[in-house]
């Protein structure tokens, strides 16, 4: 097991070692820093102008609930609304991947958070390309790079459709409610996730930015996926990949839902899969057999969940004092297809060398396994490139991983403490 090896040597490897991040906001993974800095030009009020104030006051280590986690986003929305923002929290946000062995990612964001009068949803999409492929250039002129010591940075961009907002969540948001002002609220949703999509598959085809998924992000319960059917059958119709927030505060429907009405490729979160006690549709006679088939059937087709340990222990009260609890363990004993990530760097306080650390340590994962769940994310990513660009790509990585591993493995100073 690797937890049995010498804790200064497991975090070394798991650091080296080639990983993902496929379900990381852009909007929650600032460097504190910046959003310090952006907010001075921006003339955005902080509840303190320093990074040890605003770690005890907005970004915590543990939240009381999930209002309390997500009061931080309307200061980093706020100053995310410029293309010099967007461009240079993308570039940030792919240099801290990169700074801890991340070579893939996959940077969502909801683009009308930030559309304004002075801003189109194009140029926001157009901002965050040009950092992701800034640092994308930089790293992949380097020497280990290029002498194929490490494999080179990929990164690529999935659009938020939200499942319901507020005209005061942005500009954008409020004019869908002023131009449908006789629709029902569903009608303004699913007209803006439609519009999105649209503008995803355009933006893709038409000026090759890396925009390769559409995901459903926003409050589960009472706002269900088949509003937003129409969207995801756009996209669906345009080869993206598709991925849906589900099972994080609703139950195992709702996964449910997000792979029969939305085509989902990928599950955001799935912390409630094998809940029984979260199946709430009164049509649903036997539980456990709807659960044990939801989960067969997410197994069988090898849809991925994109796991987010420290984000889900932050906002589920039954985890928040004991780890263990999480489905994970169950995830990787009954095989299925599962990636570990960070969701919000910045929000949740983490990396993803310390989610693969925690998976590690908590549920006693063996090397063959880590290896295994780390590939999940690679060969289950929503790659911009070719098929055959993706397949070389992925031996690339695996062969950089079994060199690591083999060398941890027989290094004499890896013996057992």
């Amino acid at each position: 097991m690797l937890s049995h090896f010498r804790a200064d040597k497991v975090d070394s490897l798991i650091r080296h070692l080639p990983k993902t991040d496929l379900h990381v906001h852009l909007d929650g993974s600032l460097r504190l820093s910046t959003l310090l800095d952006l907010a001075k030009d921006a003339r955005v009020a902080l509840p303190s102008d320093t990074e040890d104030g605003m770690r005890q006051l907005v970004f915590k280590s543990h939240y009381g609930n999930l209002a309390e986690y997500l009061e931080g986003f309307r200061y980093t929305v706020g100053v995310l609304q410029t293309a010099e923002a967007l461009e240079r929290a993308a570039f940030e946000l792919a240099e801290d991947c990169q700074s801890e062995g991340v070579c893939y990612v996959e940077v969502r964001f909801a683009p009308q958070l930030h559309v304004s009068s002075s801003l189109s949803l194009d140029e926001v999409a157009r901002a965050v390309a040009r950092g992701l492929k800034r640092a994308e250039d930089a790293y992949n002129a380097t020497p280990r790079v290029k002498s194929g010591e490490v494999p080179p940075f990929h990164a690529a961009i999935i659009f938020c459709a939200l499942r319901m907002f507020r005209p005061e969540f942005s500009a954008c948001y409020r004019s869908y409610f002023d131009a449908c002002g006789y629709s029902p609220e569903e009608e303004v949703f699913k007209r803006a996730s439609l519009d999105l999509a649209r503008a995803a598959a355009h933006l893709r085809n038409v000026e090759g930015l890396p925009i390769t998924g559409l995901d459903l992000a926003g409050q589960e319960q009472g706002y269900p996926a088949e509003a937003h059917r129409e969207a995801f059958q756009v996209a669906h119709q345009a080869f993206l990949g598709k991925t849906v927030h589900a099972g994080e505060d609703y139950g195992p429907e709702s996964i449910f839902q997000a792979i029969g009405d939305l085509h989902s490729d990928r599950i955001g979160h799935g912390t409630w899969l094998f809940s029984t006690a979260r199946v709430t549709d009164p049509h649903i006679v036997d539980r456990d057999q709807y659960v044990r088939r939801l989960a067969q059937y997410v197994a069988d087709r090898r849809i991925t969940i994109e796991v987010c340990l420290t984000s889900n222990q932050q906002t589920v009260p039954e985890l928040a004092g004991d780890l263990s609890k999480h489905p994970f363990g169950e995830m990787v004993a009954r095989r299925l297809s599962t990636t570990l990530c960070t969701d919000n760097r910045l929000v949740s306080n983490t990396t993803v060398s310390r989610e693969v650390g925690l998976a590690v340590k908590t549920f006693d994962l063996d090397v063959k396994r880590l290896q295994d769940i780390l590939a999940y994310g690679f060969k289950r990513s929503f790659f911009p490139g070719e098929y055959l660009e993706k397949r070389a790509y992925v031996r690339q990585v695996l062969d950089c991983s079994d060199r690591l591993v083999h060398a941890f493995v027989h290094d004499p100073s890896n013996r057992r403490a």
